[in-house]
């Protein structure tokens, strides 16, 4: 395979050695590849991304985009030998803060976006777990969502413009930088979320939300998981709009460094002298037992921080019993949630599976977790992870709210959306990406 392009156009910037190589071809999925890779390269601008894609053509070459592999479902995996595209120095960061909006490239980590964007009095919503390494351009190809999505959505709701690279080499601008646009097909929604399959992200606009005033938050405890769901869905029915409810259930709590009780986080966004009054709102709907409380933003947020924890606590567990860790990622209707948390019960306890409960409750997004032991294999996993789908989707709901399809979930995709569908993507693949070397095997 001719790399000379490669030597000569990105000098250092490409790794040829095997084993340092092999550091960026998994993300933090399970799924494990093997595959030597031809190597890794750190593109610096759009323009050696278009070049890039046009030797990748020519080369016949799979090419794997990359973020800070912090993805759950395989979809930042080299599954074959191909070139790992790894965005950590595309790094420029613009903010305008009368337009409420920020170019950024796909490198920024979202945390430090949020430093810059502090000093105007700004942020960018999307929160998730692994906020301090995620990258701007990682956000977008998983449809990332977190912490806050439960007043804040996921990043298909604040992309507003992208440029990207496809398949065919052309460098396509989509959207537009005003809160309004309306401009024929919504093509940057259709790449968010996209998994690096129908083309490279270059830059994205970004929406950009005031920093709230203040906020108020309460960690509570529970006896019961059932009565902590049933209080997050009587929150939401009494029109108190949760700016975060996270839980995690009596076992996830001990590994976190909590009491081994089921554990809710419910913070609530306020105008500066509200606090005392939405916090007494707040505890009149909890049956719970109030462990800690919050006031102010910097409080609220510092409350969560065991939670962040999750799936550190997570591994950490199954690795004590052996295992390797398998982290889902379902939702359901706010409404069903109390069937679903059962369900998940009697499910993992047919298949004689272990279960670990914990997740973005406030949007009804669950992430149930367990493990096996490799001498043992994935057959019960399997099993579980089946009927779980099974259970979701006859409860309205969804197989994969944030963590994206990648390797993993591709089979639960074709059980949620039948073949038709799954034949449109596969055009739609064909259109962007003819020749099939966009990040090959993942969600089709």
């Amino acid at each position: 395979m001719e790399v000379s392009f490669l030597r000569k156009n990105f000098g250092e910037r490409f790794i040829e050695d095997p084993a340092a190589a092999l550091l960026y071809v998994r993300d933090a999925s399970f799924i494990e590849f093997t595959n030597a890779v031809l190597g890794v390269v750190f593109p610096e601008n759009e323009e050696e991304v278009v070049e890039l894609v046009k030797w990748a053509i020519k080369n016949k070459t799979p090419l794997y985009p990359q973020g800070s592999a912090t993805s759950l479902s395989g979809n930042a995996t080299a599954t074959g030998k191909g070139l790992v595209v790894s965005f950590e120095k595309m790094t420029k960061v613009e903010i305008d803060p009368v337009d409420g909006v920020a170019v950024v490239g796909p490198g920024v980590k979202l945390e430090e976006l949020n430093i810059e964007l502090a000093r105007h009095g700004l942020f960018f919503p999307v929160d998730p777990g692994s906020v301090k390494s995620a990258t701007v351009g990682g956000a977008i190809a998983n449809g990332a969502g977190g912490m806050r999505g439960a007043k804040y959505g996921t990043m298909k709701d604040w992309v507003l413009g992208l440029r990207v690279v496809t398949g065919r080499g052309d460098l396509l601008k989509l959207g537009c930088r005003t809160y309004k646009c309306r401009n024929g097909y919504d093509l940057v929604r259709l790449f968010v979320g996209s998994e690096g399959t129908l083309g490279l992200v270059t830059e994205a606009t970004l929406k950009l939300a005031p920093m709230p005033e203040s906020a108020v938050a309460v960690l509570v405890y529970y006896d019961e998981l059932e009565a902590l769901v049933e209080d997050v869905v009587r929150v939401r029915a009494s029109r108190l709009w949760p700016l975060f409810a996270e839980f995690l259930d009596a076992p996830t709590s001990a590994l976190v460094g909590l009491e081994e009780r089921n554990a809710l986080f419910l913070g609530v966004e306020v105008n500066a002298g509200a606090e005392d009054r939405v916090l007494k709102r707040i505890e009149s709907l909890l049956r719970g037992g109030i462990a800690q409380r919050a006031l102010g933003w910097e409080g609220a947020m510092k409350l969560l921080e065991p939670r962040r924890k999750l799936f550190y606590g997570q591994i950490a567990s199954a690795q004590r019993e052996g295992g390797t860790l398998v982290i889902e990622d379902v939702a359901v209707p706010i409404s069903k949630l109390p069937e679903a948390v059962r369900g998940l019960k009697k499910i993992a306890e047919k298949n004689g599976v272990p279960l670990l409960l914990g997740g973005h409750i406030g949007d009804g997004n669950l992430h149930p977790a367990t493990w096996y032991r490799r001498e043992e294999g994935l057959g019960k996993v399997e099993k579980f992870l089946r009927d779980m789908a099974e259970l979701v989707l006859k409860l309205n709901g969804t197989i994969s709210a944030e963590h994206g399809i990648g390797t993993l979930k591709k089979e639960l995709m074709a059980m949620e959306v039948g073949e038709e569908v799954l034949n449109y993507m596969k055009e739609l693949k064909k259109v962007f990406d003819p020749h099939g070397i966009l990040n090959p095997g993942k969600i089709l």
